[in-house]
Formats: structure tokens, sequence, C-alpha cells
């Protein structure tokens, strides 16, 4: 789906910002953006009603709760069909361990980003879980060594 809204200088500066720190206060987040306190609320508004700004949420450290290791696993499924594709799909959104899934072009249909605590729990989730499902073909997982770069802000 396109938009067609375009933000204007001050509506990307209150993107910019809140994407830096969604704790802003209305009135810290006018100051840093310019603009008037009443004005940066309706705009605010103005974004999350045009479905801009989706809801505000602290991101966590996954370290700091044992989620160490960080998996990117290529799925192959059994069939194109939309049915299977549709039991996959719903089967990954209600895995909490699978951060990210894409369906893909090439030579795997979906790449999925898997947190987990050690290789052992990452091990049982691909074994008893991912290829246990009677969609998926088969799976090729690449584990991340360092992280160079992570972010959620979108360029505005």
């Amino acid at each position: 789906m396109k938009s067609d809204y375009q933000p204007d200088a001050v509506d990307r500066r209150i993107l910019e910002q809140l994407q830096v720190d969604a704790t802003l206060s209305n009135a810290e987040l006018a100051e840093r953006v310019g603009s008037s306190a009443a004005s940066c609320w309706r705009r605010v508004r103005n974004l999350e009603e045009k479905g801009v700004l989706g809801p505000a949420v602290r991101l966590l450290n996954a370290a700091a709760i044992d989620r160490k290791v960080n998996i990117l696993c290529n799925v192959r499924v059994r069939s194109h069909a939309r049915d299977v594709r549709g039991a996959f799909e719903d089967f990954v959104r209600q895995r909490r361990e699978v951060m990210e899934c894409y369906s893909m072009s090439g030579e795997w249909d979906y790449l999925l980003r898997v947190v987990a605590q050690d290789v052992a729990d990452y091990e049982h989730f691909l074994m008893r879980v991912l290829l246990e499902h009677p969609s998926v073909g088969n799976a090729s997982s690449h584990f991340a060594l360092s992280l160079t770069k992570y972010t959620t802000a979108l360029p505005v």
C-alpha cells in the first residue's frame, strides 16, 4: 500500500526525535523540533492516525535477558501453495524466538532472524520445532559472530 503522505520539515524532525527517544514529553519534543506544544501534539496525533507512527515500545538489551545468539535461518517450504505458505507464516508469527521473517526471492523461500540463549537452545528450536512443522522442507542456519550495526531508526 503506497502512502500519499509527504512529511514536511517539522514532521521529519518529529520522526527523527521519536526514533531516538519515544519517552520525550510533548513539551520536550516541541522544543527540540522548533514547534509549539499544541502544534507538536496535533502533528504527532496526525502521524499516528496516518499509520506513520506505530506503538511506542522500549527496546531490550538481548544479552541482559540471556538471548545472546542471533541466527539467520533460510527456510524452504515443501510447497508454494497458498495454504502451505499461510500455515508457515501463521506458525512463525506465533514463535517468540523468531524476531523477523521475510518472504524471499531466489533459492530460499524465507529468511528468519532467530534469537536463542545458546547453540543448544537454537538446536532444540531447529530440530524439534521448525523442521518438524509440516510446511518446512529444509533450513540452513548462519550464526552471527558479532554485531556491527543494529538500528531501528529509519531514514526520514
